[in-house]
């Protein structure tokens, strides 16, 4: 509430701006966490609207922060009591599978309220698509049919999902629940540790391109000799338009690795872009 007089925003506007803030401060979270040696698990609970943190770039960064520090593993939590519907269900489902590939760390679907209704059908509707298509045939609809057609699509992705039924209220499925996450921390260290490895290394090849490139133009600037293509190409020759400090070879040249670039350069330029945006921020205010 004071974020949102102090910047006049409404209230999706204020728990935006509320993440940025913390993000710009969480190194001193990740400096508490430090201090906490005496513990085998740490709990970290995020906004529960899922386009704030999940598609948030201070989301991004806050995720990617505590990633990079300790084996993360995500749990998705889903109400078993509304997922009785089988288009709820499905929304669930789609949620799971985005938050995986997005964050690429190992996840756990937590059914929670176990107490209340048994996870089972849930369990069943994931791993055969045909029983979840019988209980929508029962709700018959347009977002029956929507997640019909979704169903065909994603059962590949979510049908091998870890899930595990629990009650926060009355502690079933607690001691189950963490088994499934110190099993799940052995796919962050088969998966996502290469995954951060070849991050660093992309990092420092896209540095290192980058210096390449500025000592070219320094010495097209001083009017050296440049290679291109094992080819030297001489500045001072008559033959190049004196309109251009570039010779044509080097104004037409591209770097092949840009067209080539896959997800992990794409991730690390949107964290290069998510800092950039946070240092003109604080710098406004």
């Amino acid at each position: 509430k004071e974020v949102m007089r102090q910047y006049q925003l409404g209230p999706n506007g204020g728990i935006i701006t509320s993440l940025n803030l913390f993000a710009t401060k969480f190194d001193q979270v990740l400096e508490i966490l430090e201090k906490k040696t005496d513990v085998d698990f740490i709990l970290v609970d995020t906004p529960g609207q899922i386009e704030v943190f999940t598609w948030s770039a201070s989301g991004t960064i806050i995720s990617d922060a505590i990633a990079r520090s300790y084996p993360t593993v995500i749990a998705y939590v889903m109400d078993t009591v509304r997922c009785t519907n089988p288009v709820t269900f499905m929304s669930n489902m789609m949620y799971a599978c985005s938050i995986m590939y997005k964050t690429r760390l190992p996840l756990v679907v937590v059914m929670n309220k176990i107490d209340v209704v048994d996870n089972s059908y849930a369990v069943d509707w994931m791993k055969d698509f045909e029983t979840f298509h019988e209980a929508l045939d029962a709700h018959p609809s347009y977002s029956s049919n929507l997640s019909r057609s979704m169903s065909l699509v994603l059962d590949e992705f979510y049908k091998d999902l870890r899930t595990v039924g629990m009650s926060a209220v009355t502690g079933q499925g607690c001691t189950d629940f963490f088994k499934t996450v110190s099993s799940a921390v052995e796919e962050y260290y088969d998966d996502y540790v290469p995954y951060l490895e070849d991050l660093r290394a992309t990092i420092e090849r896209r540095k290192q391109e980058q210096m390449e490139k500025q000592m070219k133009k320094l010495k097209v600037d001083k009017g050296e000799e440049v290679l291109l293509d094992d080819n030297a190409v001489d500045l001072t020759d008559d033959k190049i338009s004196t309109s251009s400090n570039l010779p044509p070879s080097f104004t037409n040249y591209h770097d092949d690795s840009d067209h080539d670039s896959d997800d992990v350069e794409e991730k690390y330029e949107e964290s290069a872009a998510a800092e950039e945006s946070f240092a003109r921020f604080l710098r406004k205010k």
